[in-house]
């Protein structure tokens, strides 16, 4: 009996790899400042009321701030070195 040589299939190269991980990474702070904005246009405000203030808030404010906190995780860990490891 002959031996039929098992296809292999060819890993993907280093570079696609990178950019897909940079290319989503980009895309997840994309949308991050696209809700933040969608907030500020359309989103509620915060309103405060006692016996003797009025405050009021718009809530994007808040929506910000969380982004701006995940923009930087985001941006640290998907653009960010990367490991040297070839596994």
């Amino acid at each position: 009996m002959a031996a039929i040589p098992s296809e292999s299939h060819p890993q993907p190269r280093r570079w696609t790899r990178l950019l897909t991980r940079d290319v989503a990474a980009s895309v997840a702070i994309a949308v991050m400042w696209i809700a933040v904005t969608v907030t500020a246009l359309w989103g509620p405000d915060i309103i405060s009321n006692s016996a003797t203030s009025y405050t009021r808030l718009p809530s994007a404010i808040v929506v910000a701030f969380f982004a701006c906190l995940a923009t930087r995780w985001v941006a640290k860990y998907g653009l960010g070195p990367r490991d040297t490891d070839t596994r």
